[in-house]
């Protein structure tokens, strides 16, 4: 292969930077061997067809098998990583995103509470998202494996990882705890930026 046309994303803290909700261990599994992974099978895949050198929204919505596995699990994976900070007391959004949030799910603690459940709930491995369809309307939807909302003609907004890998160093089995724990260090600048763009 001349060069890789994927990169490993840089993370926008250090890796300890989110204790004590995600360790520093799992920070450096998660992104510096798991995301690591996908981006090196991206490129071997990708090498010398059609679909190498495009942006990775356009894989995840053309492609499928390994190609799509791979592209699915970078973007949601670099989604992930970039929405977080460290832990802040009373963490919630404000603006157009929290308005949206209060109009569609009533309140902030009820929309915690569903997206909760979403991941709790969901079956095996994948991710929950709270995404914007095109009216602007607010929904949440279970993602298995590597699919992405884009797939449905929605716009990504914040998601949780409900891999095992995205939380079993630090919470074991309890899943629920782990996805309690994450509105703490949950970025509401980032996320405000993408239901803003």
């Amino acid at each position: 292969m001349d060069k890789a046309t994927f990169e490993l994303m840089q993370l926008p803290y250090a890796a300890d930077a989110l204790e004590p909700v995600i360790s520093a261990a799992t920070i450096g599994f998660h992104h510096g061997k798991h995301l690591q992974a996908y981006v090196g099978n991206l490129n071997t895949l990708t090498y010398g067809t059609p679909f190498e050198g495009m942006e990775l929204v356009d894989i995840v919505c053309k492609s499928e098998g390994g190609i799509l596995n791979n592209a699915g699990q970078i973007l949601n994976h670099e989604m992930y990583f970039a929405q977080f900070t460290s832990p802040k007391a009373d963490n919630c959004p404000e603006g157009k995103l929290a308005e949206a949030i209060e109009r569609d799910f009533g309140s902030f603690d009820a929309f915690k509470s569903e997206f909760q459940k979403a991941g709790a709930t969901l079956f095996g491995s994948g991710w929950v998202w709270l995404s914007a369809d095109k009216a602007g309307k607010l929904v949440i939807t279970q993602e298995t494996n590597a699919a992405n909302p884009v797939q449905r003609g929605l716009k990504p907004l914040l998601t949780f990882d409900v891999w095992e890998h995205a939380y079993y160093l630090d919470y074991q089995n309890r899943r629920p705890d782990h996805l309690a724990a994450l509105w703490q260090i949950v970025d509401w600048n980032v996320v405000n930026q993408r239901y803003d763009a």
